[in-house]
């Protein structure tokens, strides 16, 4: 049908140029034997076809040019060299080009400032944190420093995540012992840890992977820290791992509040909060799987998610074991 409409000008002129010629021969040349008029119709008709098969296979053959560079992930207008107005599309191109190194440069300015202002926090705040230290200890102190933790945890994270925007996103792929990416994990989340008296169950083997360290513990510090949150009055914490031909499975469970099976295959989603909300306990803000998923996405890792609600939560990334 779009073949039609796109050549319906050219052929309703073939039409009108054959009804005029029958016309002509019909009025101006009556002497002239009839069965020649049809000959040369039934000539002009074969030929006219030929002409529209032609016309249509070509056409089919550029609609399927155009579905395989549809397909493809990269610019297409370049390939697109018979194009109507191609003066016009690159005009456009080259000020919205314009436009995006402008908007680019003002993102970077936004993160170098981020960056700048998370770094300066860091003195007054690791001065509060020995303010509270030499605080007696009362459930006031303990408040407090829960508080200013939780300070230094989000300043850390908004740090990794300046970095991770970043169009010069730093890895150091190399050998990684796993048990230390844990035990770094725990340690720094040992407060809330503590403060909620969360057993922990370990049992990560002696191994290595191939990874990047420092990203693969705030991924393991995200983790916990969602087990932190959303623990119930007897929590767990359940980590291990086991070796599978080429790859090593690192486990997480908890036996919190568990997911919705609505939320599961969007919980990575960036900005998705879940339809329980948590029972209003946290107000969450839907980036802590979203930036897991971005880094484990860039490191080439796997993570999956199994859950029961009310019962049990368990994650799986998948590491290239070193070999």
């Amino acid at each position: 049908m779009n073949f039609f409409k796109k050549n319906g000008t050219w052929l309703l002129g073939c039409a009108l140029l054959c009804l005029s010629y029958n016309l002509y021969f019909l009025f101006l040349l009556p002497q002239v034997e009839l069965a020649y008029l049809i000959y040369l119709d039934v000539l002009i008709a074969v030929c006219l076809a030929m002409l529209i098969a032609g016309k249509y296979m070509r056409y089919r053959t550029l609609q399927r040019e155009k579905q395989n560079l549809l397909a493809g992930e990269y610019m297409i207008w370049q390939e697109c060299k018979n194009m109507e107005n191609m003066d016009i599309i690159r005009h456009d191109l080259s000020i919205l080009e314009e436009k995006f190194c402008e908007q680019f440069e003002r993102n970077c300015e936004l993160q170098d400032y981020i960056a700048k202002w998370c770094h300066e926090v860091k003195t007054p705040l690791a001065a509060a944190m020995l303010l509270v230290e030499k605080m007696e200890d009362t459930e006031e102190k303990r408040e407090l420093q829960e508080q200013v933790e939780s300070i230094n945890l989000q300043l850390k994270s908004a740090l990794l995540g300046c970095k991770l925007q970043s169009s010069l996103f730093d890895l150091q792929i190399g050998r990684v012992e796993l048990v230390e990416c844990v035990r770094t994990s725990l340690r720094n989340n040992q407060f809330f840890l503590i403060r909620r008296q969360i057993r922990l169950d370990i049992q990560v083997e002696d191994m290595a992977v191939h990874t990047d360290k420092s990203w693969l513990v705030y991924v393991l510090d995200q983790l916990i820290d969602n087990a932190v949150k959303y623990c119930n009055d007897e929590p767990v914490i359940k980590i291990w791992s086991c070796r599978e031909e080429a790859q090593v499975l690192l486990y997480m469970e908890d036996n919190g509040d568990g997911i919705c099976e609505k939320d599961l295959r969007r919980i990575f989603e960036k900005g998705y909060t879940g339809i329980n909300y948590h029972n209003g306990r946290y107000k969450s803000t839907g980036m802590g799987l979203y930036m897991v998923s971005l880094i484990l996405d860039k490191l080439g890792h796997d993570i999956q998610v199994e859950s029961t609600y009310g019962q049990y939560t368990r994650f799986t990334i998948a590491l290239p074991a070193d070999r």
